[in-house]
């Protein structure tokens, strides 16, 4: 059984579903039921069909149904959840998954006990440890190695997998979630795991009855729960986007709650934590495999040549427009949390999922739920450090500092701690003397910050939530059997979700800053393109378009911006931007005239001056892009990049001494392959055939180019070389000499 297939011929239904191309998807339906084990499947199916075709029938008669809409409605309900169930049978059969066996194991413990289904909470094949527990009164507190303690961990344990592996929830699983929030026989972060349970089922088979749990625990409002129970309603959100709009219990609850302030800043942090989860892995590889060498490819060969790029250090402001750095003043209202968010090391999570990856081994994570379980001082896994001599006496300051500080997520925090016992005795005491300064210090900074930020909590046990079960998709042993939710734009905002909670213009205009200021350009993009219609006249909104436009590398787009930005207000970074796309479009006369306008307004700017030089030398004046870069080599006397570009200009002029004299000043650092090539250019030119192959032999035996990367130069340069005088007849001598000198 190709389990693969199935997974994304449900995914392709539940689209198709979405887009309301019913019958299509009913095509793929029935494939996946000839896959599955069970007749009864069938059956519904065909009673989908039957009910989809006389609806058919009835509307193109032309009978008038003021129910249509209704039964429309529950068709496809019915469909998506038919589709559910024939996917979770299939994977359950033939999967081998963990998930499986596990509910497999449940099962076979249910039907031992002499039921079949679980209708109510006495069904429960754990009701007797249940009962024994909630009978106790909340004072006991059972020594960790006592048989009570053992009991009630297999309970949890028992109640996790009850809440993730069972596909509908019914009276049972709403009794014992009721039990669990108002029995006060659940501490915190059982509760809290328990809420991660609901998550994980919803996100394995879509049931609304699951949301409108998570959202009745976020309301309950208990601290370290709440956050987990809206974190996983978000998610579940964005992930079944396709289908919330076809349950509107679910919207319309969702349209209510976001009436409510506290609502909508919890919302605003959480999609933030969530798409910043994204930046290094994507923005990285995006950046590396996509972007950087579209660029490079636009970029003339003589820029490579002469190193260009690199003469002057790269100033910030010829980049981003310097303008913009207040661009976030109007946009606290609605993302106030992004500072906070930077003070809390969010940026810093993808270090620690790097510095944490490989501690991830030891069998505390092989127990599926221990990946969600919150820190806290009192779990066993603090206890074993009790027994270390050097770490022993210091176990309840390191417990407590490893609790309060927001700067390592849940998992890590095991991590650190069960790697610690490993460490050398003088590591070991170091550490301790480290947690003892830490915790001094939060002490402080809790002291000082006190009732300043009234989203403070919520904000670090989301952010620390969010990075737990990034770590489970990403490192887990068990993250093939689920779809990780990290992947992708992870666009939230274009989800129903977002455009029910927020003001779409405000948030997205928001949020589009922050993806600028974070170099999501596409993202920023598509936001700021909404709103062109809306503001005709904001030249910022133009500007950062452009810019927007110009890192993807299309320039067209970006060279229309910034003109649409110059015409309401001529700066000198935007006429500069101008000049850098129509060079980027091999457009080097008008290249050339917006520098010149640019150094005409700032007449000491060296970055003016030396793109002028580039553009005299993209259009072969030597003589006048020598004048230029002679400007910032009398500015920047020790710029021995500014060698380059000179030493080749003297060489196409044929002044092949002077030439000589500046490729010998640069001599003295380290010479390109580039510079080796132009070298023997030098040499050919004045008749020194054997220094020049030398050069070129030089060229690629640093590896730095290929044999055929010089060939392709080569070549280019060849008209170059004729024009100064080579005899033609001798270079094809020249290279199969140099060829069989390098073999």
């Amino acid at each position: 059984m190709d389990v693969a297939k199935v997974i994304q011929q449900h995914k392709r239904l539940c689209n198709l579903i979405s887009e309301r191309r019913i019958k299509q998807s009913l095509d793929i339906l029935s494939d996946m039921i000839t896959s599955s084990s069970s007749g009864d499947f069938r059956d519904e199916y065909e009673n989908i069909v039957m009910t989809y075709r006389n609806m058919l029938s009835y509307t193109i008669d032309g009978i008038k149904d003021p129910e249509r809409n209704k039964v429309y409605l529950k068709l496809i309900q019915s469909l998506l959840g038919l589709s559910d169930r024939v996917r979770q049978d299939i994977l359950s059969h033939y999967s081998g998954w963990h998930t499986y066996w596990i509910k497999q194991q449940a099962e076979k413990e249910l039907k031992l006990s002499g039921k079949t289904i679980v209708e109510t909470v006495d069904d429960l094949v754990f009701k007797s440890e249940l009962d024994e527990w909630l009978k106790l009164t909340n004072e006991i507190n059972p020594d960790p190695e006592s048989e009570l303690s053992r009991k009630h961990r297999q309970l949890i344990k028992n109640i996790f997998n009850h809440l993730w592996l069972t596909d509908y929830y019914g009276e049972a699983e709403s009794s014992l979630i009721k039990i669990i929030l108002t029995s006060g026989k659940f501490k915190w972060h059982e509760a809290s795991i328990f809420t991660t349970a609901v998550t994980l089922s919803s996100l394995r088979t879509w049931q609304q009855d699951k949301l409108f749990h998570l959202i009745a625990i976020y309301e309950a409002g208990q601290l370290q729960v709440m956050e987990r129970a809206l974190s996983g309603l978000i998610l579940n959100l964005h992930y079944y986007n396709g289908r919330v709009l076809l349950y509107p219990d679910i919207t319309d609850r969702i349209e209510k709650m976001s009436h409510d302030g506290t609502f909508r800043e919890h919302c605003r942090i959480i999609v933030l934590q969530t798409i910043r989860s994204r930046e290094t892995e994507k923005l990285g590889k995006k950046l590396h495999d996509e972007i950087l060498p579209q660029v490079e490819k636009l970029k003339p060969m003589i820029e490579e040549k002469l190193d260009l790029d690199n003469i002057l250090p790269h100033d910030k402001n010829e980049e981003k427009n310097p303008d913009w750095s207040d661009m976030f003043n109007d946009s606290e209202e609605i993302f106030k949390t992004m500072e906070e968010l930077t003070k809390l090391q969010m940026e810093g999570a993808d270090v620690y999922m790097s510095a944490f990856a490989n501690m991830k081994h030891f069998d505390f994570f092989k127990d599926f739920q221990n990946w969600f379980v919150p820190f806290y001082p009192d779990h066993e896994t603090v206890d074993e450090i009790y027994n270390d001599e050097i770490l022993g006496p210091g176990t309840n300051e390191l417990a407590e500092a490893l609790y309060k500080t927001p700067f390592i997520c849940n998992s890590d925090k095991y991590s650190l701690l069960l790697n610690l016992k490993y460490l050398p005795s003088a590591q070991k005491s170091m550490m301790l003397k480290v947690f003892r300064m830490e915790l001094e210090g939060m002490q402080e900074l809790n002291s000082e910050e006190s009732g300043t930020d009234p989203y403070k909590s919520f904000r670090i046990n989301v952010t620390q939530y969010l990075q737990d079960i990034y770590r489970f998709f990403k490192l887990s042993p068990y993250k093939k059997e689920f779809e990780d939710l990290f992947t992708g734009k992870l666009d939230i905002y274009n989800s129903v979700f977002f455009r029910m909670t927020f003001k779409a213009s405000d948030a997205e205009a928001s949020l589009a800053d922050y993806f600028f200021s974070k170099n999501f350009y596409e993202d920023a993009l598509d936001l700021y393109l909404r709103h062109v219609s809306e503001k005709p006249s904001e030249v910022q909104l133009y500007e950062k378009i452009a810019y927007c436009y110009q890192d993807n590398g299309n320039f067209e787009e970006a060279l229309n911006y910034y003109r649409r930005a110059e015409l309401i207000d001529r700066k000198v970074w935007t006429v500069k931007k101008i000049g850098l796309c129509l060079r980027r479009l091999g457009k080097n006369e008008e290249s050339l005239v917006y520098y010149l306008q640019a150094s005409d307004m700032q007449p000491d700017n060296i970055h003016s001056i030396i793109m002028i030089a580039h553009c005299y030398l993209d259009l072969k004046n030597y003589e006048q892009a020598l004048k230029y870069y002679f400007r910032v080599e009398y500015s920047e006397p020790g710029n021995f990049k500014i060698l380059r570009p000179i030493a080749y200009c003297y060489f196409a002029l044929g002044r092949f001494d002077d030439s000589e004299k500046y490729y010998d000043r640069l001599s003295e650092n380290k010479l390109t392959a580039h510079d080796q090539i132009n070298k023997g250019h030098l040499a050919l030119c004045k008749g020194n055939k054997k220094e020049a192959i030398d050069f070129y032999r030089q060229s690629m035996v640093g590896g730095e180019l290929t044999k055929e990367q010089f060939l392709s130069i080569f070549s280019e340069d060849k008209p170059l070389l004729l024009l100064l005088g080579v005899n033609p007849d001798d270079l094809p001598i020249l290279l199969d000499y140099l060829l069989f000198m390098i073999g």
